[in-house]
């Protein structure tokens, strides 16, 4: 593991940039499977799961140019492969998204059944495969891959049981070029949803939204290349916005785009944080002290589940007692036991604190109640994902004395040049080999 010790103590300042978004680039690099003409991409972020996604497309028949770190060229003129493999699947849950783009394209697709990613509750693939069911395929479990074959997809109606972001991203695909007309009900509207309908329209799909999350598409024979920008990664905006609250701090985020981050931005002046929009960017700053707050998580426009852990970071600062339901993943305080042994008070239970949401009845601890404000103390800590990562590294930086951080290339996956930018806003960060 990768480890940086940090020496706490010193509020974040200055101006940091944000590039395109790591939810987006994933699929929109997959999406480009779908045509054997090159698309280009601007504002690409140079990270570790671009790199795997790159890999994994690499995998199947794609081919890749670069003029520079967030420029990308994108070319599969012919798919030579139809299997991902155990190895590559492992490293992340981006295979499954490739049903649609090999489907349209071979007829065929083996995915291998269990997934890698970061490990914050159960990430089942159900909804994709009954997706595509429903659109004529045929799914059967050999030797621990799905194997998936049709004779070219044909439009249906499909109900999402929960309006599932990557399950939304899949149909999308697979229906842009199935035969006839798909309506895919209880749909995901994220941001980043909306960029990929944003970039296979432009390639030539026909896909309507209409209200109550509902997306309407009327399948093409074939899809072009095209160009397109992506839309700045809004988690990494909000978790550096949060970390400048959290430490006291002031720092200009540039490129963070407010109409993406209302919620957050409502959140954080409920709380006491300080904001200023500007024309390329917002200012994040505390002036003045913090108050405690109820939040719960949920679905876009809902407050973002990856947004929880360094705004519950953030709580710790608060006066009086907060309270935070998480509604999405029912795993994803694992994080904060570390924080517990970093001085930070907070109880994890296992009811809804707040409306009942599909975990009333499980045994999953997700909801918490923070007591501030606290004095946070060093610590050594593991980092067990991508998310939960970023706010150990946050709350280092806010302790007082040198804390070590192992595991720092599960946040490398998703924050770019972390370590350099982190230290320009004064951070005091020394990696250790």
């Amino acid at each position: 593991m990768n480890t940086w010790a940090i020496d706490g103590g010193e509020p974040l300042r200055g101006e940091i940039g944000v590039s395109g978004a790591k939810n987006s680039i994933t699929k929109l690099l997959v999406a480009s499977l779908l045509s054997d003409q090159p698309s280009h991409f601007s504002n690409v972020p140079n990270i570790g799961d671009r790199d795997i996604t790159q890999e994994m497309c690499a995998a199947v028949g794609a081919q890749f140019a670069s003029k520079n770190g967030n420029s990308l060229q994108v070319h599969t003129p012919q798919i030579t492969s139809n299997i991902i493999t155990k190895e590559l699947g492992g490293r992340n849950r981006l295979a499954i998204m490739l049903l649609g783009p090999l489907l349209h394209r071979t007829g065929r697709a083996v995915i291998p059944a269990a997934a890698g990613g970061d490990q914050i509750g159960p990430r089942p693939v159900d909804f994709h495969l009954q997706g595509v069911q429903r659109m004529g395929a045929r799914v059967e479990v050999k030797d621990g891959d799905y194997v998936i074959e049709a004779d070219g997809l044909r439009g249906a109606e499909i109900h999402l049981e929960y309006p599932s972001v990557t399950s939304t991203e899949n149909l999308l695909m697979a229906a842009s070029m199935a035969r006839g007309r798909t309506v895919i009900h209880n749909a995901a509207i994220e941001p980043e949803v909306v960029d990929l309908v944003s970039y296979l329209q432009k390639m030539g799909a026909i896909i309507d939204y209409q209200v109550d999350r509902t997306f309407v598409i009327d399948g093409v024979e074939k899809l072009s290349g095209a160009s397109h920008r992506l839309l700045p990664d809004r988690i990494v905006a909000a978790s550096l916005g949060a970390a400048a609250v959290a430490t006291r701090g002031d720092v200009f985020v540039r490129n963070a785009r407010q109409q993406d981050m209302l919620t957050f931005l409502n959140t954080l002046r409920r709380v006491g944080g300080k904001f200023e929009v500007q024309e390329d960017g917002i200012r994040f700053y505390h002036d003045g002290p913090l108050q405690a707050i109820h939040l719960e998580t949920s679905v876009h426009p809902g407050f973002m589940t990856d947004w929880q852990s360094p705004f519950l970071l953030l709580l710790t600062q608060a006066e009086g007692m907060s309270v935070v339901h998480e509604t999405v993943f029912e795993d994803r305080f694992g994080y904060v036991k570390a924080l517990q042994d970093m001085g930070a008070e907070v109880a994890l239970y296992d009811r809804c604190l707040g409306h009942r949401c599909r975990f009333a009845s499980s045994s999953y601890k997700h909801s918490a109640v923070i007591k501030g404000p606290s004095q946070l103390r060093s610590a050594e800590v593991i980092v067990p994902d991508l998310r939960a990562g970023f706010t150990y590294l946050i709350a280092a930086i806010m302790a007082e004395g040198k804390s070590r951080v192992h595991g720092i290339e599960h946040i490398t996956r998703g924050y770019e040049d972390l370590e350099a930018s982190l230290r320009s806003l004064g951070a005091r960060i020394q990696a250790i080999q």
